[in-house]
């Protein structure tokens, strides 16, 4: 019989390439996902599957903090892009963790383990709420703190864009710019330091000149040459370039 799997991820492109990668082995039946973790909770508690997918950072709830919600434990591959929470993984029980994005090699190597478990015994249940919890305020304390707004200087006045909102940054003539709602604001700091300073997994240097916020992405187009254009969901379709060298890391981020 195929592994019932339920996968859970805040990215809807990590999402899709997990769900293609597991039905391609046509050992997995996904029975079902979630982007938000809070009705994850929920149907992993209405119908528990074999195994869940559950991507660690989330917003709102991370993938302890779902665990710690449900009555009884399933087997958990952890999906990560961050090395870093691999012994938190581990520490619960998981049978592997997956980094970000995903490869078939690594998928195939986390599925045999999984058959092997289910094989051997059943997987013991206990109490690990108590642990759950620890492992998420743990993750919380140790998270990157990054901003949720950036200033935008008129003269000598300050104006504070969400960054949920700003669907892109752009360099020209030595200066930099974010674009929100239509409308462009200059912004005191250089595309490389936008790029040190912004969260990696919403902004992602596209460009020399270019960051763009994945949310804000319609639709990605190979080009010929190997380079990339990317279309916004902004309502004027805005089409930027992502550049030949920076086209494979790109296509891995987005599961392209």
């Amino acid at each position: 019989m195929k592994l019932r799997a339920y996968l859970v991820d805040d990215e809807p492109p990590a999402l899709e390439r997990l769900r293609r990668l597991l039905e391609q082995t046509g050992r997995v039946q996904v029975i079902g996902s979630a982007t938000e973790p809070e009705e994850a909770v929920e149907a992993l508690s209405a119908d528990p599957p074999d195994v869940c997918f559950l991507d660690i950072e989330m917003p709102r709830l991370n993938g302890f903090e779902v665990l710690a919600r449900l009555p009884s434990q399933p087997i958990v591959i952890f999906t990560t892009a961050y090395n870093q929470y691999a012994l938190r993984a581990f520490a619960v029980n998981s049978v592997d963790y997956l980094l970000k994005p995903v490869d078939p090699d690594s998928l195939e190597r986390a599925l045999k383990k999984i058959e092997r478990l289910r094989s051997s015994a059943p997987v013991a249940q206990a109490d690990f709420q108590a642990l759950f919890q620890k492992l998420a305020d743990s993750l919380r304390e140790t998270k990157p703190q990054y901003p949720d707004r950036i200033a935008s200087r008129l003269g000598d006045r300050l104006r504070f864009l969400d960054l949920v909102r700003v669907t892109h940054f752009y360099a020209e003539d030595k200066l930099t710019f974010a674009v929100s709602e239509g409308k462009v604001f200059c912004v005191d700091h250089t595309i490389a330091e936008l790029e040190d300073k912004l969260n990696p997994r919403q902004f992602v240097r596209i460009h020399r000149g270019t960051i763009v916020n994945l949310g804000w992405i319609k639709e990605v187009a190979l080009l010929t040459g190997g380079a990339l254009n990317v279309r916004l969901k902004d309502g004027k379709e805005t089409e930027l370039t992502v550049a030949r060298d920076r086209a494979r890391d790109f296509k891995a981020t987005v599961g392209y």
